[in-house]
This record gives structure tokens, C-alpha cells and sequence, in this order.
């Protein structure tokens, strides 16, 4: 693969790391990514991670706002939503429509309408994806479908939804509205495709490109597209973000494939071996049945037993060892670096500046995220 650094992108950074104290949920991340950064000697990120917290800082707390406004409503269903939205996250999709709106005109109303937007489409898939999976926890502690039942979360997700897609109504961009349908739709059917191998013992890569592109790479493309068309930005300048998006998800999608067997379970609020317990071949679970077909026997123990259930001991040791003797983790991380320096390579066309430099540090950190 080729891992080639694209070309630096010029910007002035702060000589002093700012004050990042009382800060919202997204910049809560990137000061934990700044802190992790910094640990592992990557003085350089950790002061780009600094300044992007600051540059965002503002808007990410305008998102927080507008996402504690919403509707409280008292029944079970407004519980079940508030109950997920409440718990904050990551915020990576509405800091990319920030950082693609800054690269235009700037971060307006629409934009934040836009950042909250994609904050809800997220939000709404967690939702369901907790009632397909069947998932207790999510963020450390239980789901709505734990707490409310399955319908409540399923009905939770639906009304999230329309707030979003009101939203984007509202801000009358030409063509915008349509585009995320076709997103979600293409979201839909990749978890369609995903739902139809679980329990298999699949090493089809292409399958497992199809799904990660459509069920997570899809929606950060179109927060790409959003703010940069919010910025006004042209037809071709979007058409770069939109392939920053794709790239940026992808590398996303395979440092959480990773995190499943290597990641801290009291950051992510994931259980290891998650998705190996839900039937779900995984990046590096692939590449390792490709270089030992002899772990076949125990990957079919594991994915075909019903419901959620806890990894034998004995299984989990296997599947550990192989993926380290075939050095499947070590290349899932490589593809994510790929793709981080595709993103890059992606910004190359785009107006130069704080926003372009912000937006090769979030692609640069989420490979180097060690959580």
C-alpha cells in the first residue's frame, strides 16, 4: 500500500497551546486524542489536536446548544431519544461540516442546522443498530433498548430522523435533502448486506468494502458535502470533500475494527470482541482467516452461537494469537493510514488555510487514536 506523506499544507499554529478547560463533548476528544498524542511523543499532533479544539471549540458549543435544546418530550419515545443524545459522543461528523463550511464562507446557520443535522442521522442509526445487535451497553452504560425495550428505541430512532431531515429542509439548499435520502438509503442497504452474511464465515474483502462504505464512510461524505456547500463552495471543491469523506470513514471504520480486540473498554464504552460475538467479520478478522485457515473451526463456534453471548476463554486466545501472528491487526491499521493520507491528498484542491490544515490533523488523529 502506499502510506507516501502528501504535500504539507501551510498554516500558522499558535505558539502556545490555549486554554482547553470547560470545553464541549467534541473537543473533549480532541483534548484526550492531544493528552495520547503527546504520551506517545507526537509533540507535533498534539499541538495541532490543541489548536483545532480551540478552532472548533466555538462551534462544537454551538452544536451542544442546539442538541440540549431539542425537544424534552416527557413520553417514552422522547426518553428513549434524549436518553442517547444526552450522553454526547464523539462529534466527528458535525466538526466536518464545521471544518468544510470554515473552508468557505465560514460557519453560519445553516451550517449548524447542517452539523446537528448530521449529529441526529448518527444518533438515529445507534438507536436502531442497538436493537439489530441486541446491545446492553453503548457508551458505558445501558441503551435505550435496555432501558425503554426495543420499540421505544426503534420509534426513538424514527423521530430523531425527521429532526434531522427537518432540519435540512429548512436550509433549502438545492439538491441537499435528496442527497442524504440517498444516503441513508445507501447506509440501509449496507446494513441489509452486513445483516445477510452475520453468522458467516465470509472472507469476501470486496463484501466487507461495500458495507463499511455504505454504513459508515456514506454519512461522513455527505457532512463533507453539506458544509462545503454551506461555505459556498463549488461543484468541484465539494466533489474533493466528498472523496475526503469517503477515505476519512474508511480509515475511521478500520481503527474501530482494530479497537475491537485491542481497544480500552472504558473509553470506547465497547465490550472486546464485540462485533465477533455479533457475527460481524471484521477487517483484520479476514486478513487473519486468509493466512490460518486453521482458525476457521474457532471463528465458526464463535459467530454461529445464538444471541450476544460471552467469548470461551479458550476462543478469545486463538483469535488473539492469530491475528498477531499473521500480523492482521498491524495491516488493518496500515489500511486505515492509507486512507488517512488519501484523505489528505484529497485537500490538495481546496483553498489553503486553518480549516484545510484542521482538516489533515482530524484525518492524521483518528489513526493515531489509542482508545
Amino acid at each position: 500500500m502506499n502510506t507516501a506523506a502528501s504535500p504539507p499544507l501551510t498554516v500558522e499554529v499558535p505558539p502556545e497551546p490555549p486554554d482547553l478547560h470547560g470545553l464541549p463533548n467534541g473537543v473533549d476528544l480532541l483534548t484526550r486524542l492531544e493528552g495520547i498524542s503527546a504520551d506517545r511523543g507526537l509533540d507535533s499532533l498534539a499541538k495541532r489536536l490543541a489548536d483545532l479544539a480551540v478552532f472548533v471549540g466555538g462551534d462544537l458549543a454551538a452544536l451542544e446548544d442546539q442538541i440540549a435544546r431539542l425537544p424534552r418530550y416527557p413520553h417514552a419515545v422522547g426518553r428513549g431519544a434524549t436518553h442517547l443524545l444526552d450522553l454526547g459522543g464523539k462529534r466527528l461528523r458535525p466538526t466536518c461540516v464545521v471544518l468544510a463550511a470554515r473552508l468557505g464562507a465560514g460557519f453560519d446557520a445553516r451550517a449548524l442546522d447542517l452539523a446537528v443535522a448530521v449529529e441526529l442521522v448518527h444518533t438515529a442509526t445507534l438507536l436502531h443498530d442497538d436493537v439489530v445487535d441486541l446491545s446492553e451497553t453503548r457508551r458505558g452504560v445501558a441503551t435505550a433498548r435496555a432501558t425503554y425495550g426495543n420499540a421505544v428505541s426503534i420509534f426513538a430512532g424514527d423521530w430523531v430522523l425527521i429532526e434531522a431531515l427537518r432540519r435540512v429542509g429548512r436550509c433549502g439548499m438545492p439538491g441537499l435533502l435528496d442527497d442524504l435520502l440517498a444516503t441513508i438509503e445507501e447506509m440501509i442497504f449496507a446494513e441489509s448486506l452486513q445483516l445477510e452474511n452475520r453468522g458467516r464465515i465470509n472472507t469476501d474483502r470486496d463484501a466487507y468494502f461495500r458495507v463499511i462504505e455504505g454504513k459508515t464512510a456514506a454519512l461522513f461524505r455527505w457532512a463533507m458535502r453539506a458544509g462545503g456547500m454551506a461555505g459556498g463552495l463549488g461543484e468541484a471543491e465539494c466533489r474533493a470533500l466528498q472523496s475526503y469523506g469517503i477515505h476519512l470513514g474508511i480509515a475511521f471504520q478500520a481503527i474501530d475494527d482494530l479497537l475491537d480486540f485491542a481497544g480500552k473498554t472504558s473509553f470506547t464504552g465497547k465490550e472486546l470482541f464485540a462485533d465477533l460475538r455479533e457475527g460481524k467479520m471484521t477487517y483484520p478478522v479476514i486478513l487473519a482467516l486468509e493466512r490460518d485457515p486453521d482458525l476457521r473451526p474457532v471463528l465458526e463456534q464463535v459467530v454461529t452461537a445464538p444471541g450476544n453471548h460471552a467469548l470461551p476463554e479458550q476462543a478469545a486466545a486463538r483469535v488473539i494469537a492469530s491475528l498477531r501472528e499473521t500480523r492482521a491487526l498491524d495491516d488493518c491499521l496500515e489500511l486505515a493510514r492509507e486512507r488517512s493520507a488519501r484523505a489528505v491528498a484529497e485537500l490538495s484542491c481546496l483553498p489553503p488555510g486553518r480549516a484545510a490544515w484542521a482538516l489533515a490533523t482530524v484525518a492524521e488523529a483518528i489513526v493515531d487514536r489509542d482508545l
